[in-house]
């Protein structure tokens, strides 16, 4: 017999009653140190006192009113995005996979504007995860996540990750965008090098393409920069955002420049539920804090000093693991053994981790965790391996 709740999750046998910081206690009362935030949501941990504080001062004021009506919560949060990033406009979302469909709308519209209808084609690079709507497994292309959803959307075309020849040959006067993860996270925690982001960014620049970056998991300061792009010293023309900077509560966006959102006018795009004011009034919070120059020096200093006990980890269990991954606080273990088998060594030691592609753990901790508790985390994971090297 089917449960209430859709069976599409593989979920692990356990449920958390509340948490705090870095921390989440269990229905039995156990506590396990969290180190996947949500999936990079939670960026700056469990209850923080400032989003509690933004959240139940909206909650006592307006929930929603929809987007027939300015929304002065959406309009400081935009303001601030505007400020601190390349973009001149953005739109708010419910999730990263609703930016992910405006994205590839809003580079189409924009070439049917400038009288090329013609191009529409997106090239995309293997092991991508944009989400899980029509537009977002096409663009995606992998088996995992097309089998069974035929007939998959056209215009998009997948090249070997990292492939810049690839790239060069592919791209042309069909070419709309060429869309991307600067670090990718289902992928895996693979890192796209700075001087090849610039490869693309020129690529693109050449081709008259614009160059979509899908910072959903690795934006909102989780690589020490704001956003991960920031790195390679180059800019997109729009970029899609989410997880992180609602800080736990449902917040997307898409950010672009004016002339990439120019076919954007009036009734080509609406949500419902989208920028409306708690979700704006939390994320204006998140970001206020994130964006600061002082927090994201400390993430930098505490991801250095994460990857350093993960390496020494990998020196420790050579027969468990095999190498780290990942810039700042979005981190990976490659391993040796089966990466479900650490994720649940890591649930007996107490400690939350994600799994991803090509045999990784992904390590994705508040932004803001004390180094006490990256000690603790070391520890934990330290145990687990143990238990696997058994």
């Amino acid at each position: 017999m089917i449960s209430p709740v859709l069976p599409t999750y593989n979920r692990a046998p356990m449920a958390f009653t509340h948490g705090k910081g870095a921390w989440l206690t269990a229905e039995d009362g156990r506590r396990y140190l969290d180190l996947g935030a949500g999936i990079a949501v939670n960026a700056l941990g469990h209850a923080h006192p400032a989003l509690v504080e933004a959240l139940t001062e909206q909650a006592g004021k307006v929930w929603h009113v929809s987007n027939v009506y300015r929304i002065p919560e959406q309009e400081a949060l935009a303001e601030r995005l505007v400020e601190a990033t390349f973009a001149d406009t953005v739109f708010f979302t419910n999730s990263g996979t609703e930016a992910a469909e405006l994205a590839v709308k809003m580079a189409r519209k924009y070439w049917y504007e400038q009288g090329q209808p013609e191009r529409v084609e997106i090239l995309t690079f293997e092991g991508a995860f944009h989400g899980r709507s029509s537009a977002a497994i096409a663009a995606a292309g992998s088996e995992k996540m097309t089998k069974g959803f035929g007939p998959l959307l056209p215009g998009f075309r997948q090249l070997p990750w990292g492939d810049i020849a690839a790239l060069k040959d592919a791209i042309g006067p069909q070419t709309a965008a060429v869309m991307l993860e600067p670090l990718q996270g289902e992928g895996g925690i693979r890192s796209l090098p700075d001087d090849a982001l610039r490869a693309i960014r020129a690529l693109c620049d050449e081709a008259g393409a614009l160059l979509i970056l899908d910072e959903v998991q690795c934006g909102m300061g989780r690589t020490g920069r704001l956003f991960a792009h920031e790195w390679a010293g180059i800019a997109p023309d729009i970029m899609m955002v989410a997880k992180g900077i609602g800080g736990g509560f449902p917040l997307g966006a898409v950010l672009a420049t004016e002339k990439a959102a120019s076919g954007m006018t009036a009734g080509t795009h609406g949500s419902t539920y989208g920028g409306n004011p708690l979700a704006c009034a939390v994320g204006d919070a998140v970001t206020r804090i994130i964006a600061d120059p002082g927090f994201l020096a400390e993430v930098n200093r505490k991801g250095a000093l994460f990857a350093q006990g993960l390496e020494s980890l990998v020196a420790r269990h050579p027969t468990v693991l095999e190498a780290v991954r990942g810039q700042g606080l979005m981190l990976g273990l490659k391993c040796k053994v089966a990466n479900t088998d650490l994720v649940k060594a890591g649930y007996e030691a107490g400690v939350l981790i994600v799994g991803a592609a090509d045999n990784v753990v992904r390590l994705l901790p508040a932004l803001n965790i004390e180094d006490a508790d990256i000690a603790e985390a070391l520890r934990r994971l330290d145990q687990a391996a143990t238990a696997l090297d058994a």
